[in-house]
């Protein structure tokens, strides 16, 4: 791909500031809020003024630390400060603890339990395909809307981008992609062979994007770096080295240098082509950094003081940088202490745009921040609710929090002045018991009102809604019986093989040996009729070749013997076989004891027209 950089200086878009109330906009859409669920409608342009051009950048595991004007010692980003330069800083804004509740609330603008998102892998990470994303309200107001880079809210139809509201996606849909230099992504369905190093691949991208676009765009760049594998090229790793710092360390400030390359020439391309006073700026992270999992305190890598890491409800795995920019528009170089959150992104945007938005939304404007200093803080409540261990339960512990004003409550018996105490290093619970009692009231009214819309259960995954559409279903997705292992790449480049407890995006299924392993899908088939059935396995080093049982509901449906194919993974058909339409438990069964290197990929289906 070209250098992002070249353009032609002598082309200008002639763009005017959008009228801020919009009111037959508004009207309309209030016509359809009392069918609170309903996706937004698309709605004709009725004015010549062209609303703003919006790029939203969100970094993959970049804790608050991560960046050298917040005070880091080694790193160098300097077009990131730059940026914050010329930004509106939201220095206290919150995300969730790990990557699909960021982006669920961010999406939506609501608290990620309420869209079917509680984690990041086995069916915890789907966002409800009901849920209004932004970019169907912003679809709805002429936009044309386009995502560049890590999806992570379902594998499946419907809870895939070009489902819910964006019109171009290039990039992975799960959690993150095994290789950084020439990875396959998929771009609208179907494969996409990329060539270089992925950040520049999904920046080209990008920037291709906005720079052809007739309409007003909504460009999400959610860049996967730097997130692991840790891939970087060694002469962009060894200044880091030379500075002493333990290798994970240095390759994540590799990462993330090279990153902020990347975005100062987003930034040089749009200022060429005379399009940053038409264009809002945000850039935040995910969640905090990941320096190993569960290791103390003085282990992890420089993070401003804040309290822990990723996969915690403390400041260091929550609080995300937040810069937001609008060149002409919004003042520069201002701090703002107010507390804000991913799920205000949406209805900001949706304010300044003039659209009223769904009064059932748990985020708030900021716009009246963005827009002046000195304006009163609205003393809200900001809540979340995360803990691995717990995932699917409806109890209120552990990993609750509640912030309000200068106060935090930790697991409903930890208090912290954050004014003070940034670092959490003293709770208060003891010394102020009325201010505890107070905020464990709001966060268990909280709550209650996330179980009075979802049972946290995780939804079956639906085969059979198009007839073009494949379903490859995903071993971290199943459940397994017996001695199965769930294997994949590990390690900070991903160079290792190794096993998980539950699985994670990009696994297979290995240790088949006995009678009886097997294999479990819970789907929900859209509709009766025959189905093609396929894996994709590889089996190797042994004469005993499995036979293997595909069954629903605990019924055969057909029977398969494997064959050697050596260390390659291939696609094999099996059988096309009748499905009825419901909820079904697909299974994948070892027929008889095996001494093997039978390994599991996927199981793929397709509805065939009767």
């Amino acid at each position: 791909m070209g250098h992002i950089l070249t353009f032609n200086s002598h082309h200008n878009f002639l763009m005017s500031k959008p009228n801020s109330h919009n009111t037959i906009y508004g009207l309309v859409l209030m016509l359809y809020l009392p069918l609170v669920g309903c996706k937004p409608p698309i709605i004709e342009e009725f004015h010549e003024t062209r609303k703003p051009n919006i790029l939203l950048i969100m970094a993959d595991d970049l804790g608050f630390g991560d960046i050298a004007s917040h005070g880091n010692p080694y790193i160098r980003t300097p077009r990131l400060s730059a940026l914050k330069q010329s930004s509106v800083v939201f220095e206290q804004c919150y995300v969730s603890p790990v990557c699909a509740p960021t982006r669920a609330s961010l999406l939506t603008g609501k608290y990620h339990q309420r869209v079917g998102v509680q984690s990041v892998t086995n069916g915890y990470e789907v966002l409800d395909p009901d849920a209004v994303t932004i970019g169907e309200w912003l679809e709805g107001q002429g936009y044309r809307n386009g995502i560049f880079g890590k999806w992570h809210l379902g594998e499946y139809e419907p809870s895939l981008p070009l489902s819910q509201g964006f019109h171009e996606f290039i990039g992975f849909r799960t959690g993150h992609t095994a290789d950084y230099v020439d990875a396959v992504l998929e771009q609208n369905g179907h494969k996409y062979q990329s060539r270089g190093y992925i950040t520049r691949v999904l920046t080209d991208a990008a920037w291709a994007f906005m720079r052809e676009s007739q309409e007003p765009f909504f460009c999400y760049l959610p860049y996967n770096v730097p997130h692991t594998p840790l891939q970087i090229d060694s002469h962009k790793l060894m200044p880091y080295l030379e500075l002493d710092l333990d290798e994970r360390t240095a390759r994540i400030y590799a990462m993330i240098e090279d990153l902020d390359n990347d975005i100062g020439m987003l930034m040089d391309s749009l200022q060429g082509r005379g399009m940053l006073e038409n264009t809002i700026i945000i850039f935040m992270s995910d969640n905090g950094p990941i320096s190993g999992w569960k290791i103390p305190q003085d282990e992890m890598r420089f993070n401003a003081g804040l309290r822990d890491q990723k996969f915690t409800v403390y400041e260091g795995g929550i609080r995300s940088p937040s810069y937001w920019m609008w060149q002409g528009t919004w003042p520069a170089h201002q701090v703002r202490g107010q507390v804000t959150a991913h799920i205000d992104v949406l209805p900001t945007l949706l304010d300044i745009i003039g659209v009223t938005a769904d009064p059932t939304l748990d985020g708030i404007s900021v716009r009246k921040y963005l827009e002046k200093a000195n304006v009163p803080a609205n003393e809200r409540f900001f809540f979340q609710k995360y803990a691995l261990g717990t995932l699917g339960s409806q109890s209120p512990q552990p990993g609750g929090i509640v912030r309000h004003g200068v106060w935090k409550m930790v697991n409903g018996n930890e208090l912290y002045k954050l004014d003070v105490d940034r670092g959490e290093k003293f709770n208060l619970a003891n010394r102020r018991p009325g201010k505890l009692d107070s905020l464990n009231v709001a966060y268990h009214q909280w709550w209650t009102s996330i179980l009075a819309e979802s049972d946290l259960s995780i939804q079956p995954i639906k085969v059979g809604l198009d007839l073009k559409a494949t379903i490859d279903l995903q071993p971290h997705h199943g459940t397994v019986v017996g001695d199965l292992k769930y294997t994949g790449h590990r390690g900070l480049l991903g160079e290792k093989i190794g096993t998980h407890p539950r699985g994670v995006d990009g696994d297979w299924i290995a240790n088949w040996q006995e009678s009886g392993d097997a294999i479990n899908w819970h789907v929900n088939v859209a509709y009766e009729g025959p189905y093609t059935l396929e894996l994709r396995y590889r089996s190797t080093g042994s004469d005993s070749i499995p036979s293997l049982s595909i069954l629903a509901n605990d019924e055969a449906l057909t029977n398969f013997k494997a064959v050697n194919t050596g260390t390659d993974w291939q696609w094999s058909k099996i059988d096309t076989v009748p499905l009825a339409a419901g909820k079904a438990n697909l299974s994948i069964q070892l027929e008889e004891d095996v001494e093997t290197g039978f390994e599991l990929r996927s199981l793929s289906l397709q509805r065939l027209r009767e």
